[in-house]
């Protein structure tokens, strides 16, 4: 990474060469040109903002701006702009996207799927990646997405994405919990 890489708070997401190739700028002197900007109290909105007035496209704004957030302990890995915390899982399946689909948007199939938790759908039927509020008895736990890609030769990608957990320790233990679940999950439709 970069020169000072031994005092950053955690890694950025992207290596400094990519950084700098796409920027103009390592890590190290984002730090001291952000530093010397808008500052670290700025916000993430007048971060990015920022970076993107000096020349750099909006979609590498923003990953300077989480980088900063990481490299200064301003944002740790798997946290969102909000404060809250994001993980994914996923797993390749023998299934077809059709059935996998119905079984996800089916009340009591998804619930013969995931029986530990009550998931209370938050998009329409149809969708590409249904997402759903999430509760574990009474205790609401943030909101899951289910995306669902084809892949070749009859398989399936199925990635579980976990969203609004409020601490890190929370993003660690449903990582775990939902890479569980993943491996549980029968690789062959036929096998259910």
């Amino acid at each position: 990474m970069g020169a000072n890489s031994t005092n950053w708070a955690s890694e950025p997401e992207h290596p400094d060469h990519a950084v700098r190739e796409r920027t103009g700028h390592g890590w190290d002197e984002w730090v001291e040109l952000i530093d010397a900007g808008p500052g670290r109290n700025a916000g993430h909105p007048a971060i990015a903002r920022w970076v993107h007035e000096q020349g750099v496209d909006a979609w590498w704004a923003q990953a300077v701006t989480v980088g900063f957030e990481r490299i200064t302990g301003l944002r740790l890995p798997g946290q969102m702009a909000d404060g809250t915390f994001s993980v994914s899982r996923s797993r390749t399946l023998r299934w077809a996207v059709e059935s996998l689909r119905a079984a996800i948007e089916d009340d009591a199939r998804r619930v013969e799927l995931i029986p530990e938790l009550t998931l209370t759908p938050r998009s329409r039927p149809g969708v590409k990646s249904p997402r759903f509020d999430a509760t574990r008895g009474a205790e609401p736990v943030g909101v899951v997405q289910l995306a669902i890609d084809p892949l070749a030769g009859g398989r399936t990608r199925l990635t579980v994405t976990h969203e609004r957990l409020a601490t890190a320790d929370d993003a660690d233990r449903w990582k775990a919990w939902w890479g569980d679940w993943l491996a549980a999950l029968p690789e062959d439709e036929s096998a259910r």
